[in-house]
């Protein structure tokens, strides 16, 4: 499959878009409209199939359907692992979402969620050489996405969740990997995760410290918020609590979640319990994956030498103007500033290193390796600015994907 960003279906789309431009999210359309890019790159949708062999004449056709494609059906039903030789299943990934939490915008549905999860399937086109099919399921149900997913398998070499809420998508990927071998993976859990610990690693390379000299406090328990918790105690961190909207997420209280039960019960070795505010006081990094502000005298209140990484998109829970007062290294989801903590410098190498060596799932250690492929990657260009590199940087996915298929050997999950 070709992830296209220029339709192929069509060759008028910029004219076709400026006669037929769109006002905005009602759909209206009609010469007077405004042009808008936006609408004119998604016109037809971004991506089309495209053939990897010739089909020129008879003999062509006779090898690639019938009645040549007997043959290999056959022997794929003798040997069912040679479908990973003869089928593209190794190089292409399920994007599977509900659109239930599309980018900033929430609950949109499935059909409104298809542009994201189009680009998303460009993305690890673009950036991993992985392809990949956008699959937008009409039911939230828990039970039925597991069972939905579980038999579209067979299709699939590896299947990348994407844009479904908490606290359903802990319990879907948990499912789902007890139930296949193949990896599936929350792309906003745990690439989050991956590119925050990359950052965060080179900014205590920066600062002569290491990840056990630091207190953090996250903002945001959602599936960002607990995925980055975890991830940075198996890394080492200090120490880390995690604040949700009544507060940081601790023991003595009542009303927890599982998931968040689960997380008092693994973060917060300090013990703090009130506000994010509260927990700030003295806290040498900040992550904030929730929204909202954060006020300026809790920033300030934080220790010297501070990191702030506020990644909620368009608006960081701190304003990288605040931040630069009071910390020693900024970084935001965005791209218009440096630093900018970005999934796509994570997922495409991850999957690309696990369907390289038919990884029957990623594990922890396959995420560490990639997020110290990702830190290495910056090397002697270190710097306050750069601590992690451009999504553009063409040698990032290379490095990932490289230590994710030699993490995977090292603890036996890779199949060849």
């Amino acid at each position: 499959m070709a992830a296209e960003i220029v339709n192929p279906r069509s060759d008028s789309k910029t004219s076709d878009s400026k006669t037929h431009g769109t006002a905005g999210a009602a759909g209206l359309t009609g010469a007077d409209e405004p042009f808008d890019p936006a609408f004119a790159l998604h016109r037809g949708g971004k991506m089309a199939v495209q053939a990897t062999v010739p089909i020129r004449d008879k003999d062509d056709l006779s090898l690639a359907y019938t009645p040549g494609v007997a043959k290999v059906c056959s022997a794929i039903a003798e040997k069912p692992e040679l479908v990973h030789d003869y089928t593209w299943k190794s190089q292409v990934v399920a994007v599977v979402t509900d659109g239930t939490a599309v980018l900033g915008l929430g609950d949109i549905g499935p059909e409104a969620s298809l542009p994201v999860m189009e680009g998303k399937a460009i993305l690890f086109k673009q950036f991993g050489g992985v392809d990949a099919v956008p699959i937008a399921l009409a039911t939230t149900d828990a039970d039925e996405i597991v069972e939905t997913v579980v038999r579209l398998a067979p299709s699939f070499g590896g299947v990348n969740l994407e844009d479904i809420s908490a606290p359903r998508c802990f319990e879907i990927e948990r499912k789902l990997q007890e139930r296949l071998d193949i990896p599936v993976f929350h792309d906003d859990q745990h690439g989050t995760a991956v590119v925050t610990l990359a950052a965060l690693r080179n900014a205590t390379k920066l600062s002569g410290r290491t990840l056990g000299d630091l207190r953090a406090v996250i903002s945001g328990a959602g599936a960002a918020g607990v995925a980055i918790a975890k991830f940075l105690l198996e890394a080492g961190i200090g120490d880390v609590a995690v604040a949700d909207r009544k507060g940081v997420v601790s023991a003595d209280r009542d009303d927890l979640t599982e998931v968040k039960r689960e997380l008092a019960e693994l973060t917060n070795r300090a013990g703090i319990t009130g506000s994010l505010e509260t927990a700030l006081a003295g806290a040498d990094v900040f992550i904030g994956v929730s929204g909202g502000t954060v006020p300026e005298p809790a920033v300030a209140s934080m220790a010297p030498g501070a990191f702030v990484f506020a990644m909620a998109n368009p608006n960081p829970e701190v304003h990288p103007d605040v931040a630069h007062k009071y910390a020693a290294v900024v970084a935001t989801g965005r791209s218009d500033y440096p630093n900018q903590i970005n999934n796509v410098l994570a997922f495409p190498g991850i999957f690309a290193g696990a369907l390289q060596v038919r990884a029957s799932r990623i594990t922890e250690g396959m995420k560490i390796a990639a997020a110290n492929a990702l830190a290495d990657v910056v090397g002697d260009e270190l710097a306050a600015d750069y601590v992690i590199p451009s999504p553009f940087d063409e040698r990032v996915a290379p490095a990932v994907t490289a230590a994710v298929a030699a993490a995977a050997r090292a603890e036996g999950v890779a199949r060849r």
